[in-house]
């Protein structure tokens, strides 16, 4: 094994060489190249480790003071072609992360992978922030932020009100998964939209994507675009499974959020539901067609470019968990545990994931147990599925229709032997 010193100082040097080897390929060449290189990194990297190691911090922050004086010596004598600052900050941050080297070696390794990572991404993140993202997604962030950093960190932790049901921090915790989600799922969508994709792909990735922002409306936009063309029908039927998958994988982060022990309970029906979803609706993604759609702009799924996430619809999701906490707690302290099934089922036809974050959260509190919860949310998902058929006949060609409801069916069949059978 490598002794100590020489492994710290093997790990300064392999950080700077790693983040000077990406520098080194994008600074170009003649005149106007950037002024720093894989030499310049690596030196600088081996310069905080020196100073660490022979003088300690009192050193190394004369190493960075120097550094700092050449990058800005540097930067003056290029002042008139706008040189930029981000090289002059990587050299910054390799000569301190060579001094951490000396002490934290892998968590020196791994911020200079970071580094390198921000250094090659240049084309994605301006691509992604200038073309991609919107002024008003930009705001959306800052409502994140503000929501997360702000507000949920004042709220008690603790369960009160009305039958000991309502816990202010958790239920903001799932506001913040909702707002989060949400904004995953748009921008995703936008992120997809401006690719090339193929019909076929393009409605089955984006309806996994809208998934996490509304599968029953989702739907109902398939069914709209079936219902124009019949050369959609099978892009659409899996577009709107896919988005189904979705449905599945935002109910598991969601009790994991909340209540670990009973996602344990409820992972194999999930799996099993999501699973038989999108196997149907690959069926239809790689079905051949007699006349295959072409990729042009009209026929991809329509993209917005409005706000990430509806404030207000996170406000009415938190609203309907507490009306539903408290509903579900006096049902079931009226009527015993067919109270809490008949509650928890009638909201599924407007939202599971409230309602099964309302048993998770009684769950939580230790209201009831596990045993006593499963029942309610798979009655709450399969009562969302019968308000997403309703939806593919209410807004689709009959076509789309009956295969939706079939493959709807079929998931939450597995869904309900995955509780019985495992």
């Amino acid at each position: 094994m490598i002794p100590a010193p020489w492994l710290n100082f093997l790990v300064a040097l392999g950080l700077g060489l790693l983040v000077g080897l990406e520098r080194e390929r994008s600074k170009g060449t003649g005149p106007g190249r950037r002024p720093a290189g894989i030499r310049t990194f690596s030196l600088s990297a081996l310069l905080g480790a020196l100073a660490q190691f022979t003088g300690g911090v009192v050193f190394l922050s004369l190493a960075v003071t120097a550094v700092l004086v050449l990058l800005a010596i540097a930067h003056w004598r290029r002042r008139t072609s706008d040189p930029g600052l981000t090289t002059h900050m990587g050299v910054l941050c390799v000569t301190i992360l060579g001094g951490l080297a000396m002490s934290e070696p892998l968590l020196a390794a791994a911020l200079a992978v970071s580094v390198a990572v921000i250094f090659a991404s240049k084309v994605w993140l301006h691509s992604f922030v200038k073309v991609i993202l919107s002024e008003r997604e930009v705001h959306s962030g800052l409502m994140f932020a503000v929501a997360t950093l702000i507000v949920w960190p004042q709220l008690p932790d603790r369960f009160l009100g009305p039958y000991q049901a309502l816990n202010p921090h958790n239920i903001w915790l799932l506001v913040i998964l909702f707002l989060a989600m949400s904004a995953m799922g748009h921008i995703t969508q936008r992120a997809l939209g401006q690719r090339e994709l193929g019909q076929r792909h393009g409605f089955a990735l984006i309806g996994l994507a809208a998934g996490f922002v509304s599968s029953t409306a989702f739907i109902g936009t398939m069914g709209a675009r079936a219902n124009a063309s019949t050369l959609t029908l099978g892009p659409a039927v899996a577009g709107a499974l896919f988005s189904t998958v979705a449905t599945f994988i935002q109910m598991g982060i969601l009790l994991a959020s909340i209540a670990p022990g009973l996602l344990r309970d409820l992972a194999p029906a999930l799996v099993a539901g999501a699973l038989t979803a999108a196997l149907y609706g690959s069926i239809f993604l790689w079905r051949p067609m007699a006349h295959a759609p072409s990729a042009s702009p009209q026929n991809r799924p329509e993209v917005g470019d409005g706000d990430a996430f509806s404030i207000l619809a996170a406000l009415i999701f938190a609203t309907l968990i507490t009306l539903m906490a408290v509903l579900a707690a006096g049902l079931r302290a009226w009527l015993g545990e067919a109270g809490l099934l008949g509650a928890t089922a009638l909201a599924g036809f407007v939202d599971t994931h409230a309602a099964a974050m309302t048993i998770a959260s009684l769950v939580a509190a230790g209201s009831i147990g596990p045993n006593q919860a499963i029942m309610p949310i798979i009655a709450a998902m399969t009562c969302n599925a019968l308000a997403k058929i309703f939806m593919a006949f209410a807004t689709g060609s009959t076509a789309f229709a009956w295969k939706t409801m079939l493959g709807l069916i079929l998931s939450i069949a597995a869904t309900w032997a995955g509780v019985f059978l495992f």
